[in-house]
């Protein structure tokens, strides 16, 4: 060790190694370092006050409904001896069909309609409802075709969750895999659903589905035990093939139905030919929350579009790859994950983002200090 000189001739013990600045500063220091791990305290605390708002509790709330409303599907198609094949329907939901049925529509892949009976699209149905603005009382709109029963489910779940109004029109129709058996249609797991409770309204009005919303494709079997379960369901029943008369018919008993309150959103689940549109530009829709919706001529708008142009938010259920995919929801899950976890419960809303920057920012703003003090001392 070496000694150093003072300035005043004498000479003071003081290491060469001791840091700058002087031992004085060393307090300055401490508050420095003090500072900065408050801008860290403030930064985590924003992420964890995200995780906990209100929003997430009802997302929770809506997945553990739709877990049980998998069991209310799964003891009711049990109860009628209808078969569930453990190839195809490896979690025992209930809630997928067959390959090939009467009443089945077209293509379906079944991994999606696996994909979708995770109880956690419910939380995610919720979380997109609140990024559409809708509140807790508010009336929305939900257009669903049989061809995913589990996105039916979870809307409803979600709906009920958020103390909503839906008002849902429900053809029975469905492409492979989805509600397809004539025995145990859409409207079918809907009664399941009534009968335990977690259902307490009637669809508003139902149809045959398909193309031209007459069942087109279906084998004359399928379209007769359907007509059969629409003429006695005693609910009103679109019947219009041309899509510019059915899409006016459905928009006018949508405002009536919401009894003169706005309709806050629009949920469309499936590829219902009324929804859709027969234009190529609804392959433009962006899946989950749509911020932007092509409108082509009137003649070939579906509800889809008929929404979009009074300025109702549209959530668009269909291609569930990306909606998994960006959520953070596992795709094709070899047993059914837990309801109220995962990544989507760690997604920020709009008010836990404000906190989130807020904390970023002085977060920085503290580093930027703390280097600027140190380089100006040295």
């Amino acid at each position: 060790m070496t000694l150093k000189s003072g300035r005043n001739g004498g000479k003071k013990n003081r290491l060469s190694f001791f840091p700058y600045p002087k031992p004085e500063g060393r307090l300055h220091q401490k508050r420095l370092v003090g500072v900065a791990c408050l801008g860290i305290v403030l930064y985590a605390a924003s992420l964890l006050f995200g995780a906990n708002t209100e929003l997430k509790k009802d997302m929770r709330k809506a997945s553990r409904l739709m877990e049980q409303a998998l069991v209310s599907v799964r003891d009711c198609r049990v109860s009628r001896g209808i078969a569930m094949e453990e190839t195809s329907d490896i979690n025992r939901t209930g809630l997928i069909g067959w390959e090939h049925s009467p009443i089945t529509t077209s293509i379906g892949h079944l991994e999606a309609k696996r994909t979708t009976t995770n109880p956690n699209f419910a939380g995610l149905l919720v979380y997109l409802l609140s990024q559409a603005g809708v509140k807790k009382g508010d009336v929305i709109a939900v257009g669903a075709s049989g061809s995913f029963p589990a996105l039916i489910v979870a809307t409803l779940c979600a709906s009920r969750a958020l103390e909503l109004e839906p008002v849902v029109f429900l053809s029975l129709g469905a492409s492979q895999w989805g509600a397809n058996l004539p025995e145990f249609h859409a409207l079918d797991m809907w009664r399941c659903l009534g009968e335990d409770g977690i259902v307490t309204f009637k669809p508003a009005a139902l149809s045959l589905g398909g193309v031209q919303d007459i069942g087109r494709e279906m084998l004359p079997e399928g379209r007769r035990i359907l007509q059969g379960a629409l003429e006695a369901s005693g609910t009103p029943v679109f019947r219009d093939s041309p899509l510019e008369n059915n899409v006016a018919e459905r928009m006018q008993l949508y405002l009536q139905s919401a009894g003169g309150r706005p309709i806050k959103a629009f949920v469309n689940i499936g590829g219902s030919w009324a929804n859709m549109g027969t234009d190529s530009v609804i392959l433009e829709v962006e899946p989950g929350l749509s911020r932007s919706v092509p409108l082509p001529p009137v003649q070939r708008r579906g509800v889809i579009q008929a929404m979009a142009a009074r300025g109702i938010p549209v959530i668009h259920c269909l291609f569930i790859r990306g909606l998994a995919s960006e959520y953070g929801l596992p795709w094709d899950p070899k047993s059914l994950p837990p309801a109220g976890r995962g990544a989507l419960y760690r997604m920020p809303n709009g008010r836990s983002l404000v906190f989130l920057m807020l904390g970023f920012v002085y977060f920085l703003t503290v580093l930027l200090w703390v280097g600027l003090e140190f380089r100006s001392r040295k």
